[in-house]
């Protein structure tokens, strides 16, 4: 790959250089080349807009053009895959739909808008390649969605762990027996919460189906997958991806010690992304897996995303941490995480949308205290009325960071309509 992408690929031209490759004489070369990060991604496409120099052939031969949703830095990332790319991410698809056990009779359903965010784009369109009947839920209401997807008898579900938990909240307000629906299985992704035990939990009791986890992302591709025998963790597709776990200054750490998560991709030539940074915070199992599949597994998933981290009261917390304790309560329905930074101090305020009936007192009072008991600090609980926090069929925006001034100095953290506290 790289001998190919030197020849004529002006961004790793100029990274590595143009004999990068000579370098090369097995996987434990790998570590004396440079990390990429999207940070420099960002800026090559802002120096050569539209599209960077990431390109390794001529622009006539890219098909297909995906972006980030920006969230994080405002600017979309944008990719762009030649159709041998494309073909090569479809091939990613195919070897997860084998480790999730996906049969011929299978029904995919993807309730999702198709626009130029990736995705379930690959997919669905692997799922199609596979002779799968294949059912398109964009443009839809998420009431329509589960009339639809109940109308054709459908076997699997793609979504965000949040939009699963959304359909079955509509669901339930529409008395429809999502449990007993033909549904067997949720393939989820774009956040940790399948493998958060609280969430995966609740997601497997309103649909009565297995939730597998995944991840992957625009530049890099759809890299993991969860096992049948093996719940709560994800292989990376080692035959497609080679994976590292490295520590803060780079550098490589055994397994069951946490790091961040570096992949190189192996068939995008068209616009590769060699030892790329992924901010994804992940544990190496250091167990064989019962499944037999010799690939890396991380252990929990993507434990969270570097730039997610808070620090409360001088512990670190990731959001999935807060997510675990507050999805084993029944009745709340939605929430939000709120981490308001003073000169002095970080605090952590959970906004909670619960059922009309329960009584907040003692919800509140028992978050408290788990939290404090797991997680070493007490965070600020409120409680606001049914159907104030945001709803989303993709990845949920719950963490939201506010500054706030001097003691007794005015407060950018606005309180929700509706706050009980």
């Amino acid at each position: 790959m790289l001998r190919h992408v030197l020849q004529t690929n002006p961004f790793y031209q100029k990274k590595l250089g143009p004999r990068a490759a000579d370098q090369i004489k097995g996987l434990e070369s790998l570590a004396g080349l440079p990390f990429t990060t999207k940070a420099e991604l960002l800026a090559d496409q802002e120096r050569h807009p539209p599209y960077g120099t990431n390109l390794t052939y001529p622009f006539s031969r890219y098909v297909r053009l995906h972006q980030t949703s920006g969230t994080a830095t405002g600017t979309p990332l944008r990719w762009l895959d030649t159709r041998d790319s494309w073909a090569w991410f479809l091939e990613c698809w195919r070897q997860k739909y084998d480790a999730v056990e996906v049969t011929a009779s299978d029904r995919l359903f993807f309730p999702f808008s198709f626009g130029p965010f990736i995705g379930f784009w690959a997919a669905f369109e692997a799922a199609v390649q596979r002779g799968n009947l294949t059912l398109a839920g964009g443009g839809m209401s998420s009431s329509a969605r589960l009339r639809f997807l109940l109308d054709h008898q459908a076997t699997i579900i793609c979504c965000t762990p949040t939009y699963a938990l959304r359909l079955a909240e509509v669901g339930k307000e529409e008395k429809l027996d999502l449990n007993g629906s033909p549904v067997r299985a949720l393939i989820v992704a774009g956040e940790p919460g399948g493998s958060v035990p609280s969430t995966r939990a609740r997601i497997e009791a309103a649909w009565g189906a297995r939730v597998f986890d995944h991840s992957g992302m625009t530049e890099l591709g759809s890299c993991t997958i969860e096992c049948v025998p093996n719940p709560l963790g994800v292989h990376v597709l080692e035959t497609e991806f080679i994976p590292e776990v490295v520590d803060e200054v780079g550098k490589s750490v055994p397994p069951g010690v946490e790091g961040e998560l570096v992949v190189t991709n192996l068939g995008r030539w068209g616009s590769p992304v060699i030892r790329y940074r992924t901010g994804d915070r992940v544990v190496a199992d250091p167990e064989p897996c019962p499944c037999g599949r010799p690939w890396l597994r991380l252990k929990g998933g993507i434990v969270g995303r570097a730039d997610d981290m808070m620090v409360i009261h001088g512990n670190n917390v990731y959001p999935s941490a807060i997510e675990n304790i507050v999805r084993r309560y029944q009745e709340i329905v939605e929430f939000q995480m709120e981490v308001i930074e003073t000169p002095a101090l970080t605090n952590l305020r959970l906004v909670l949308e619960c059922q009309p009936a329960e009584s907040p007192a003692r919800l509140i009072n028992e978050i408290v205290a788990a939290v404090r008991d797991e997680l070493n600090f007490r965070p600020e609980v409120v409680v606001v009325p049914l159907g104030t926090l945001p709803r989303s069929e993709m990845k949920s925006r719950r963490l939201i960071r506010r500054m706030k001034g001097p003691p007794h100095g005015p407060s950018e953290a606005t309180p929700l309509p509706g706050m009980q506290p």
